[in-house]
């Protein structure tokens, strides 16, 4: 997911700003003015770091020139780096701040370093040695925005206090050997850094347990148990879950993340396109216990979007068993296997990941949610262990479960209504959360 430096918000508040001042200074300068030299900053190619192993270093040493007709007295380098990649020395020239999350893009760190030195026209300079970055214990899928500019960028809204680096400052030097940025080169780029890294996105059940006509808590969760978070490319999501309740139960009130897609189906969004590592949400439904049905079974699964990262399949669906008195029980209130046709039995248990967080520094964000409630009496439903397995799940949104239609075409439109109101849920958390 590429930032503008530093942010969307930063540039419609500096391009304001800018915009501004140079309205006043056009009224205020004389007509002569507008025949002055023209400026211009274009960077060189700067190659994407792939496979790259968690823990290792990427040298940073972007080239630009000066396409305008004047010398410039000073530059500045902006690198805007995704939360899993780290560094550990910031020159004394440059400044380092956070920014938090906004309803769109996670957190990232914003690195500005300004080179009080003339940059003469059609030369080539680059910093005289790297900035290095580390990818981190959560690195995937991440990127770094390089902009050169000639004004001093303006920190977002969001932005933490900026700090002073304490490493040895930085100065330019001519790269006479590399060539100039061809015609039309942008003052920014987006470097693509893929590390070699997994996920493991999981779901955990729940137990239903009353009296036909009691109305019951279900709470069925989600969590990333790491190592890695999960940043979707622009527009998508990292991740939703499906729920679909046992036969013979109804919904009296559904969790805010999450929208009716059929019959009694279910698209849950995650709060926000992204997924932060050892990150959980529990949804928690109010369900009628209408009638006993012989066997049936709800399940609660990952929805479509595609997952390379995530190499355990078997806790990608989870069951919803349902014991009701005064009719048949369903189920016996077993954990056992059912032929394959579904993933393992999640039921039962606290509803936490037993993974343990990863190391290296940088910013955390998300907010986490804990476990759920253990085991209560008859009327309650229990949330189910994220870390136990099962029988092995098959693939596919939902088979026929005697639940009714398994996410119809229909639904797809309810999916984006409620990333949608995810992403609304977690602008409204933003606010005292570090990302």
């Amino acid at each position: 997911m590429p930032f503008s430096s530093p942010g969307p918000r930063a540039v419609r508040q500096t391009a304001g700003a800018f915009g501004a001042v140079a309205l006043i200074a056009l009224c205020a300068a004389p007509a002569v003015a507008a025949d002055g030299p023209a400026a211009g900053l274009a960077l060189g190619t700067i190659a994407p770091f792939d496979k790259v192993k968690p823990g290792s270093e990427l040298p940073l040493s972007p080239t630009f020139t000066n396409t305008g007709t004047a010398a410039l007295d000073k530059v500045w380098l902006s690198y805007s780096v995704t939360r899993g990649l780290g560094q550990s020395a910031v020159p004394s020239n440059c400044l380092s701040y956070t920014v938090g999350s906004a309803a769109e893009e996670p957190g990232h760190t914003q690195l500005v370093c300004e080179f009080d030195q003339p940059v003469q026209t059609g030369v080539v300079y680059a910093p005289e040695r790297p900035l290095t970055l580390k990818a981190l214990d959560r690195a995937l899928y991440e990127h770094v925005q390089v902009t050169v500019d000639s004004s001093a960028p303006v920190p977002d809204d969001g932005a933490a206090a900026p700090v002073h680096g304490t490493a040895a400052a930085l100065k330019l030097v001519e790269r006479p050997d590399e060539k100039t940025p061809p015609a039309g080169a942008a003052s920014s780029a987006n470097v693509a850094v893929n590390a070699v890294n997994t996920a493991d996105l999981q779901v955990g059940g729940a137990q239903l347990k009353g009296k036909v006509g009691d109305t019951v808590t279900l709470r069925v969760r989600f969590a990333n148990a790491g190592p890695a978070w999960v940043q979707p490319q622009p527009g998508q999501r990292a991740a939703h879950v499906l729920v679909t309740l046992p036969e013979g139960t109804s919904a009296v009130r559904t969790d805010t993340l999450c929208t009716n897609t059929g019959a009694e189906s279910y698209a849950c969004g995650t709060g926000a396109p992204w997924v932060n590592e050892h990150e959980s949400r529990t949804y928690t439904f109010k369900v009628k216990l209408d009638k006993a049905v012989p066997g049936a079974r709800g399940y609660v699964e990952l929805g479509s979007e595609a997952r390379p990262f995530d190499h355990v399949k078997k806790n990608d669906t989870a069951r919803i068993t349902l014991a009701v008195s005064g009719g048949t029980d369903t189920t016996g209130g077993g954990s056992t296997g059912d032929g394959g046709s579904k993933g393992g039995d999640s039921t039962g248990g606290t509803g936490s990941t037993s993974s343990t967080g990863g190391t290296g520094t940088g910013t955390d964000g998300g907010t986490t949610t804990t476990g759920g409630t253990t085991g209560t009496t008859s009327g309650t439903g229990t949330t189910g262990d994220l870390t136990t397995g099962g029988s092995d799940s098959t693939g596919g949104n939902l088979a026929a479960t005697g639940a009714g239609p398994a996410l119809p075409l229909a639904g797809a439109a309810a999916v984006a209504v409620v990333v949608g109101a995810g992403v609304v849920v977690a602008a409204r958390r933003r606010g005292g959360r570090e990302d």
